[in-house]
């Protein structure tokens, strides 16, 4: 199975990647961390609270956060790991396994092509002219804001006197 990623493949779309015997990328193209979150958490910075503050400290609620995110992670390393192991030695499964998964990135980072072939992924350069094609086809929506606003008060109080 081929994957074509002519902008980028984040997350998600990274774990298809994984499954995929080549992943054909345009040069400007990038993939991404699958390191799970936990609502709006990294579940790597959650499972950190634990090390960073005595248990008499963390509420309730963070530590059934962390109990949450070490499976969440767990389970996202094992699943990569068997993506990866038809592809590669099972002890550099594990490594690459790890690196994706457990918070080594922030979950934006941008993995490009030249990292993903330093990394073992099967990547190969360029686009077929005909997926730009198709992407014509599907124009994406404007957004309704701009991105720079104009906001009409001060953000600091001015000194009086």
């Amino acid at each position: 199975m081929t994957i074509f990623v002519p902008h980028y493949a984040m997350s998600g779309g990274t774990l298809l990647c994984l499954a995929a015997d080549e992943v054909a990328m345009d040069e400007n193209a990038v993939l991404g961390p699958v390191d799970p979150r936990i609502g709006e958490y990294p579940a790597a910075s959650l499972l950190r609270v634990p090390r960073l503050k005595p248990p008499e400290e963390i509420d309730d609620e963070t530590f059934v956060l962390v109990d949450i995110a070490a499976k969440a992670q767990t389970q996202m390393r094992e699943f990569v790991t068997v993506l990866l192991r038809e592809r590669m030695d099972a002890g550099r499964a594990d490594r690459l396994a790890r690196l994706l998964s457990e918070g080594t990135w922030t979950h934006d980072y941008p993995i490009t092509f030249e990292q993903a072939r330093e990394l073992g992924l099967p990547v190969t350069p360029g686009m077929p002219a005909g997926i730009y094609r198709l992407m014509d086809l599907f124009p994406q929506a404007m957004p309704r804001r701009p991105s720079v606003a104009y906001v009409p008060v001060p953000y600091r109080e001015e000194k009086k006197g």
